[in-house]
C-alpha cells in the first residue's frame, strides 16, 4: 500500500512539474510571436532649436496600441539619426518605462503643436522606474541616449513631421 501511495504522489508531482514547465515555453513562444508581428512605418522628422539649427531624423511611428506598448523594446542597436515617434492621439499625461529596452534613450515629450515640453535624458536600460511627461503631451520621441546633449536640444525646441502636420493641418 505504501509503495502504491508513493507512486501516486510521484506521478502527481511529475504531472505538476510537466504542466508548470510546459507553460513556460508556450508563453515564451507567444511573446516571441508577438514581438515579430509588431511592424512600424517610418518618416522623416526635424527638430529646430531655439538657435535655428535643424536636426533631421528618421523615426518609426508608434500609432496603434500594440506599437505604443512595444516601442523600442528588444532592439540591440539604432542608427544615430533614427528614433521613434509615439502618437497618443490626444494630449494627456504620459508615463513611460524602459522594461525590456536594451538601449539607453533620450525621451522628448511634445505638446500637440510639436513643442518640446519636457526631456528625460539617458533613460536607464531595463529600468521599470516610471518616467513621467510632467503634464499633458500628445507625442513622445525616443532617440539614442546622449543625442539631446550632443545636439543641444532643449525644452521649447520645435518638432515637425508629416504625422504632426497631418493632425494639426500645418
Amino acid at each position: 500500500m505504501t509503495a502504491r501511495l508513493s507512486f501516486v504522489v510521484l506521478k502527481s508531482a511529475a504531472l505538476a512539474l510537466f504542466l508548470v514547465c510546459g507553460a513556460v515555453p508556450t508563453s515564451f513562444a507567444a511573446q516571441t510571436a508577438s514581438e515579430q508581428t509588431v511592424k512600424f512605418q517610418s518618416e522623416p522628422l526635424s527638430i529646430t532649436t531655439a538657435k535655428g539649427a535643424t536636426h533631421k531624423f528618421t523615426v518609426e511611428l508608434a500609432l496603434t496600441e500594440p506599437q505604443l506598448e512595444f516601442g523600442l523594446m528588444y532592439r540591440d542597436t539604432m542608427p544615430a539619426d533614427h528614433g521613434m515617434l509615439f502618437d497618443f492621439g490626444t494630449s494627456r499625461p504620459v508615463m513611460m518605462w524602459m522594461k525590456n529596452t536594451k538601449l539607453s534613450l533620450d525621451m522628448l515629450f511634445l505638446d500637440k503643436n510639436g513643442v518640446i515640453t519636457h526631456i528625460q535624458e539617458n533613460a536607464v536600460p531595463y529600468s521599470e522606474a516610471i518616467i513621467s511627461s510632467g503634464g499633458p503631451v500628445a507625442y513622445v520621441i525616443e532617440l539614442n541616449g546622449g543625442i539631446v546633449k550632443k545636439l543641444g536640444l532643449a525644452v521649447g525646441d520645435k518638432v515637425t513631421s508629416a504625422t504632426l502636420s497631418a493632425k494639426h493641418g500645418k
